[in-house]
């Protein structure tokens, strides 16, 4: 933990001063929006895209909040939470995220102090996820005014996660890991409220489990990934 950070004390404006947060998630997206809701609370955000790199994070530094996807490119999110969990000493905040409401039980059964279902946008609700589990001494001092407000992440992070999403999808047939990319979009659908591409993530979702060819939709998803690209945004 950095001992800049420590050296600082929360504010009633600023009540996560001093917090060091570790975010491992892939979607820039989700990320962007954790970055501006820790620039208003006063936390240091930091970010690892995979497992693996969460590990070489943690083997240099050890935050006080971690918060781990569930869906992750080279894994489950529920693993490293579990391996977290059962750390000595423990990471004192560990949370888990997802766009799938259902996966609260899977995170807090894996040992992770609280669930964050995904879009994560308010403040007040981010900063108190945080603060109920933090200890005395790094709660902010009386009473605070609790903002409503709502983060908006920049849409060229939005762009960003569907190119990527778009090099994925153009791999080679057998090459694809559909459950992934389909957990993938979904999230990014969430946090950009883009019903239409939220709802072909599940069409592909739910052949995939039957089993059923999943070509057309693989094609028809794709187009839809290009064309909100050219757009700029959501259509």
């Amino acid at each position: 933990m950095d001992d800049f950070m420590l050296a600082q004390s929360p504010t009633a404006d600023r009540p996560l001063l001093g917090v060091t947060a570790l975010v491992v998630e892939d979607s820039l997206f989700a990320c962007e929006a954790l970055r501006l809701l820790c620039h208003r609370s006063g936390a240091r955000l930091r970010r690892a895209d995979s497992i693996a790199h969460a590990r070489r994070h943690l083997g240099i530094y050890r935050p006080c909040v971690i918060l781990v996807d569930v869906g992750l490119p080279d894994g489950s999110g529920l693993e490293l939470i579990a391996m977290l969990a059962a750390a000595s000493p423990r990471i004192q905040v560990i949370l888990g995220i997802s766009g799938d409401a259902n996966a609260e039980t899977a995170v807090m059964t894996a040992g992770a102090d609280g669930f964050i279902a995904k879009p994560i946008a308010n403040l007040a609700a981010f900063q108190e996820s945080i603060l109920r589990h933090l200890p005395a001494n790094r709660q902010p001092p009386g009473p605070r005014i609790v903002s409503d407000e709502m983060v908006n992440p920049d849409l060229v992070a939005y762009r960003d996660d569907l190119h990527h999403i778009s090099q994925i999808l153009n791999r080679p047939q057998g090459h694809t890991r559909i459950g992934y990319v389909t957990q993938l979009l979904d999230g990014i659908a969430r946090s950009a409220h883009d019903d239409a591409l939220g709802k072909a993530a599940k069409t592909l979702a739910s052949l995939h489990l039957t089993g059923s060819d999943t070509t057309p939709c693989m094609t028809a998803l794709s187009d839809l990934v290009e064309k909100r690209i050219a757009a700029g945004g959501p259509l």
